[in-house]
């Protein structure tokens, strides 16, 4: 039987912590969305165009209480958690429209408060309903999400898993220095802090190499080895996945003793407390992938995503919340799986982008559909870098995307400067999502790829009055009426 991820006291801080949370939404009306995404999916392009879009006055058609006219005002306000670092919109902001460049990616968790005013669609709930709602932003990265499933397995467990993924033939060649020094050490022999730290730096390493944007791995725990913060090099994060076990308990002072004894202590006090503090107070979730980067990986990038994805949501906890239920046990209700940068595709192409990420998560919404809990799956672009536009090739007509390719990309030979706009043939997905599925290679056809390039953010103009136009994206609407929507009826 695997461990259990939290002990009576664990449950005991999450009980109060929601009773916490229940009585000041008494007052005021709160819903906590987190945010997180695999590999570098555009975790903060997504917060800063969901709020810019939000206090803007964006086009958004398919989030209802905007399109009907029922939000009065959107502001910022101060967040309810001081010790969490805010969220910072407004660099993020200048970034995006005044540099057009992409900020940066997400280093640690922080948070931010926006506040909706608005008039309820029933006569009822406008005597009933306080008509503001505030969406509590908690933003996570992604790697540590996926630590969240080492909190049921034990370190047996671990190093079974991590070096079956370390000899897959796309992994292999990164993690041949690991395998090596691991497949040479004794772990009866007496524990050496140098032993230690050589199997840290090379599994470090070699997680490193698959989290590269070429490789296009998901699965890479634990978290922090590749992001570690103030935690570099302490006994937490200087162990490794051993090859060699000894069976049972370990002698005590052995290398494994070691290994076994810092792996609990990485749980305890780097997966726990988030788990407990963050995590478990959560109602709604996006998760954010890169489900083009993948596909352009290739089956084992695929497969890795789709592993991933089910690791993700067998950590939520899932289901309908109930007023009672919540109070000790609070359940995220409604997660949605995003398949971000849908505008380095032509339109044509973005169901069936949003089709083959539906197809990666299928197995894991039958393990845990049953439970209450309302997922869905869209494609959508945060920001919107590209338009669309037609070219004549041979007497055809080509549908194409035109942008500003950031400085240093690439295409057939041309450098671009990060300045001069161009127009790239991106090819089309399938039809049919199961060619990029075919475990048994039954099939004789080759998965198409997609010349996907990075585009610098779109060039933004203010408006006659000195306002900056809200950001343009492709579903961001969409994304917004399933997250929140019910809240604002």
């Amino acid at each position: 039987m695997s461990p259990s991820p939290t002990s009576f006291t664990d449950e005991a801080w999450i009980a109060l912590e929601n009773l916490g949370d229940k009585a000041s939404g008494l007052f005021n009306p709160s819903i906590r969305l987190g945010v997180t995404g695999l590999s570098r999916a555009g975790k903060t392009v997504f917060i800063t165009a969901l709020i810019h879009n939000l206090l803007n006055g964006g086009r958004l058609p398919l989030f209802e209480a905007q399109r009907s006219g029922r939000i009065r005002s959107v502001a910022l306000e101060e967040q309810p958690d001081d010790a969490v670092p805010r969220f910072q919109y407004e660099d993020h902001v200048k970034a995006l429209v005044g540099k057009r460049i992409w900020p940066d990616s997400t280093r640690a968790i922080s948070e931010l408060r926006i506040t909706l005013h608005y008039q309820s669609a029933s006569g009822w709930g406008r005597l009933l309903s306080p008509g503001k709602l505030s969406i509590d932003i908690v933003d996570y990265p992604g790697e540590w999400l996926m630590d969240l499933p080492l909190l049921t397995q034990d370190f047996a467990a671990f190093s079974e898993q991590a070096q079956k993924l370390a000899r897959q033939p796309r992994r292999a060649g990164f993690a041949r220095d690991w395998l090596a020094r691991a497949e040479q050490t004794a772990p009866d022999a007496p524990a050496d802090e140098m032993t230690a730290r050589d199997l840290a730096q090379d599994f470090t390493a070699y997680l490193r190499a698959c989290k590269d944007d070429e490789q296009a791995f998901s699965s890479l725990a634990p978290g922090r080895f590749l992001m570690p913060g103030d935690l570099d090099g302490s006994p937490a994060l200087t162990f490794s996945p051993l090859v060699k076990l000894v069976a049972g308990r370990p002698a005590k002072g052995s290398l494994q003793a070691m290994m076994e004894r810092r792996f609990e202590a990485y749980k305890a006090h780097v997966v726990k407390p988030f788990f407990r503090d963050h995590f478990t107070r959560l109602d709604r979730q996006i998760v954010l992938v890169d489900a083009l980067q993948a596909i352009n990986g290739g089956p084992e990038a695929i497969e890795d995503l789709e592993t991933a994805l089910g690791d993700v949501l067998a950590s939520f906890r899932p289901g309908a919340n109930s007023f009672l239920g919540s109070l000790l046990t609070r359940r995220i209700d409604k997660v949605l799986i995003a398949a971000t940068k849908a505008d380095h595709l032509h339109h044509e192409s973005h169901d069936r982008l949003e089709a083959i990420t539906r197809r990666m998560v299928d197995r894991a919404v039958k393990r845990i559909g049953r439970s209450g809990a309302g997922i869905d799956v869209i494609a959508l672009a945060s920001v919107r870098a590209t338009r669309e536009a037609t070219v004549s090739r041979d007497g055809d007509r080509l549908p194409v995307i035109v942008g500003t390719p950031i400085a240093g990309e690439k295409i057939a030979g041309e450098h671009f400067d990060g300045e001069k706009k161009t127009a790239v043939f991106p090819g089309d997905l399938p039809s049919n999502p199961d060619v990029y599925f075919d475990r048994d290679g039954a099939s004789c056809k080759t998965p198409p790829q997609v010349n996907i390039i990075r585009f610098r953010p779109p060039d933004m103009e203010d408006t006659g009055g000195g306002i900056t136009l809200s950001l343009p994206h492709i579903r961001l609407d969409r994304a917004l009426q399933f997250l929140i929507g019910d809240r604002l009826t």
